[in-house]
């Protein structure tokens, strides 16, 4: 049976057994902070976003030139093996977020971030071709993949009048992990040698993160005696009685339930949509920013100020998705993402691609949060996993193929403004699928 968004409260004689079975269970919360757990769990979720970098397109392109001058391999050898591995990734993807509802978040992180460090080890020690796939395959896996999706699922269920806030703090440590790794690694590899990089992060997974996912994290706030956000005791200032809330419950639709509405998939293909965008843009920036007569040097600043000007748009987003209807909000984030290739495509000076920059962090920090909130505020947090890791998994495949059509537009034209030209319809389909996906209403 499926639950209504209320209060469920208990009688008198219910009461007493109801805080001492708080009580109880409180004393398995693993510290004692003088506020809200919940905020304990987002900061290992923002960490699990600054460690998910060893997985993700920024941290592994500076391993490349490396790869490929110490190999001697083609370029589009290891392309081709980044992107099939990234393919193979996001199809196994699903079964991490099936796993994520069977056997929770915490296990789940734990077990991402444990392999995730074997992944970093494997790559250090990379010898051939298969090597390399395999450690393309592993980075995507548990890292762009599960080490974003855990946490992504794992915040929504201990908050939900502060949901948006809540993620928009996660977010800072994706931020931070785009913003800082890259260079970052440039100054290691330049230091100690890829290989040792390599090791240094496996390291530091293992050592640092794991431990702190397993002693820290817990699935759900029932599990240590608190109720979503917080929230333990309703007052009635009138009668000044006192209700004990045993539960907050949402409507949770199953996976199956979810597909068979509108709005799943016209949400569905929205989020797929930055993905391929972003990661073609991303992907093919410098080659872009070279073709309007600058250097790499100022593609290298219009990524940093994405990360800089997005951090705190999150913020703002998050205050408004706790107002407003989500797909709302969803619209704005298409509208700046069409803006920001409308100006791609006139940016003609050093200036300009700094605007582009900023105009692009926008749309970057709306789409962290609206493209993440969406799910459990239409779907509920039961089968969160399952759900979101469908999601996920055409993010990735999503992104696999995102590079793709830029290069072909550039070998048949000679430039990127017909490719860009096109891929603005993408956005503007994603908007009208905004707008037309309201919330569903569930129906027994």
């Amino acid at each position: 049976m499926k639950n209504e968004n209320s209060y469920t409260y208990c009688t008198k004689e219910e009461k007493e057994e109801v805080v001492k079975m708080l009580k109880h269970s409180k004393s398995q919360a693993p510290i004692s902070p003088p506020f809200y757990y919940g905020w304990v769990v987002v900061a290992i979720a923002g960490l699990s976003m600054f460690f998910s970098g060893p997985g993700q397109t920024y941290f592994i392109s500076i391993f490349i030139e490396h790869y490929l001058r110490d190999f001697e391999y083609s370029r589009s050898m290891v392309s081709g093996l980044y992107s099939t591995a990234t393919l193979c990734a996001g199809l196994a993807l699903f079964l991490v977020g099936k796993l994520v509802d069977i056997w929770g978040q915490r296990v789940m992180m734990t077990l991402a971030g444990f392999l995730l460090a074997l992944a970093c080890l494997w790559n250090s020690l990379l010898t051939g071709p298969v090597m390399m796939f395999v450690g393309f395959f592993m980075l995507r896996l548990f890292g762009q993949g599960s080490m974003t999706l855990i946490p992504n699922t794992l915040v929504p269920q201990w908050f939900i009048q502060k949901r948006g806030r809540a993620l928009s703090v996660m977010a800072i440590g994706g931020f931070a992990s785009s913003a800082l790794m890259p260079v970052l690694n440039t100054w290691i590899i330049d230091s100690i040698g890829w290989r040792m990089t390599w090791t240094m992060w496996g390291i530091l997974l293992l050592v640092g993160f794991a431990p702190l996912a397993y002693f820290l994290v817990r699935n759900q706030p029932k599990d240590i005696g608190e109720v979503p956000d917080g929230k333990e005791k309703e007052q009635k200032n009138q009668t000044e009685k006192k209700k004990v809330t045993l539960e907050v419950n949402e409507i949770s639709w199953t996976l199956k339930e979810a597909m068979r509405t509108r709005a799943f998939w016209l949400i569905l293909f929205t989020v797929s949509v930055p993905a391929l965008v972003n990661t073609g843009v991303t992907f093919h920036l410098v080659s872009i920013i070279q073709g309007k007569g600058m250097t790499e040097s100022v593609a290298a600043l219009v990524l940093t100020l994405m990360a800089v000007i997005g951090f705190p748009v999150t913020f703002l987003v998050g205050y408004l998705v706790d107002r407003i209807s989500v797909h709302y909000v969803l619209a704005l984030t298409f509208c700046a993402h069409i803006i920001a290739l409308l100006f791609l495509l006139q940016v003609n000076s050093w200036m300009g691609a700094v605007i582009y920059g900023v105009i692009w962090g926008v749309a970057n920090g709306f789409e962290r949060i609206t493209l993440t909130i969406v799910w459990p505020n239409y779907f509920g947090r039961e089968h969160l996993g399952s759900i979101k890791g469908l999601a996920q998994t055409v993010m990735v495949l999503g992104s696999a193929f995102g590079p793709l059509p830029f290069g072909i537009f550039f070998d048949w034209f000679g430039g990127y403004q017909e490719i860009l030209w096109l891929m603005i319809l993408l956005p503007v389909l994603a908007l009208v699928f905004s707008l037309l996906s309201p919330k569903p209403s569930y129906k027994n």
